[in-house]
């Protein structure tokens, strides 16, 4: 997300709500991180490996097991940490930071993982700097984050119905680029994939993404509950996009590496 435009304790605080129930409805993000840790290079051998945004620390454990190193699992959202912590697991510890003042040592670590956490940032070009100053030389921070275009569907769907913003808005490529280049980094690789999911019904959209906490978390949203004849509309907007094979969702995400200078 652009500067300015979320408020990172509702962040935290949606994202706490959401950790018993985080899990059961990742299949997507865990097929993002999947794929982003897939794009390490094969002689990659980090020892001290962070995973920021770690969420409930799916992707912690499995950096652990992987590369056979301790690994610390960073998250804004207490919860979220509060359940990472009473999983069995060979994770280091589990701290409450935000990714734009990290307690990190410089040139301390040799892996940050982040996948799908820093969209979530107000001014993320301020965490791709905390995060190469956290590295060491030869560094890698490995980074999806979701682009413009994500839940364009639904996004179309609100805009028919009452013109508010009920999606939320996320960083178009042509803003995401300058920062990357731009912060810090020797060399940088950024490559979009875009994943269709796909829903019998409406309803089964709109509850993973509460079950995740990742529904409207932009500033000057409309308040109160969404009214029966708005979710009549909405859904009948969005019937629109139906295809044989179901209601689409459209994610645009930005699988990303970026190497400090040796």
């Amino acid at each position: 997300m652009t500067e300015m435009t979320i408020d990172k304790r509702r962040v935290a605080d949606s994202f706490s709500r959401a950790a018993n129930s985080y899990d059961q409805a990742a299949a997507f993000q865990r097929q993002v991180g999947t794929n982003l840790l897939a794009r390490l290079p094969t002689n990659f051998a980090p020892k001290a490996i962070v995973d920021l945004g770690c969420g409930t620390g799916y992707f912690s454990r499995v950096l652990a097991e992987q590369y056979q190193q301790p690994v610390v699992g960073l998250d804004l959202a207490e919860g979220m940490l509060h359940f990472a912590r009473a999983q069995a697991g060979p994770v280091r510890s589990w701290v409450a930071a935000d990714a734009e003042a990290l307690p990190l040592r410089p040139a301390s670590q040799d892996l940050i993982f982040s996948s799908l956490a820093l969209q979530w940032c107000p001014d993320l070009g301020q965490a791709l700097r905390e995060a190469a100053q956290a590295l060491r030389p030869g560094g890698c921070l490995a980074l999806s984050t979701l682009v413009r275009g994500t839940l364009i569907e639904l996004q179309q769907a609100w805009q028919a119905v009452d013109g508010f913003v009920h999606v939320n808005r996320f960083m178009p490529v042509e803003e995401l680029q300058p920062l990357l280049a731009s912060a810090g980094f020797g060399r940088w690789h950024c490559e979009i994939e875009q994943h269709v999911l796909r829903y019998g019904q409406l309803s089964a959209l709109t509850q993973e993404l509460k079950a995740l906490g990742a529904h409207n978390l932009n500033p000057g949203r409309p308040g109160g509950l969404t009214g029966r004849a708005r979710l009549r509309a909405l859904t009948e907007a969005y019937e629109g996009f139906r295809q044989p094979d179901g209601l689409p969702a459209t994610y645009q995400v930005a699988q990303i590496l970026m190497f400090k200078e040796s």
